[in-house]
């Protein structure tokens, strides 16, 4: 699965991993996370993030 990153903050979002924490599940691929998900280090949001 392709990972994305903050281009504000550099975090990386693994799919594989997901973002348990802010409700999103391992496996979760990135056109699946809610809209209003955000950047967990910096709160920037999904719109930001690109591929890697």
């Amino acid at each position: 699965m392709t990972k994305y990153q903050c281009t504000i903050c550099g975090y990386i979002y693994d799919p594989e991993a997901g973002d348990p924490d802010n409700g999103v599940a391992p496996g979760t691929a990135w056109e699946d996370v809610p809209e209003d998900w955000v950047c967990p280090d910096c709160g920037a949001e999904k719109e930001v993030f690109e591929a890697i």
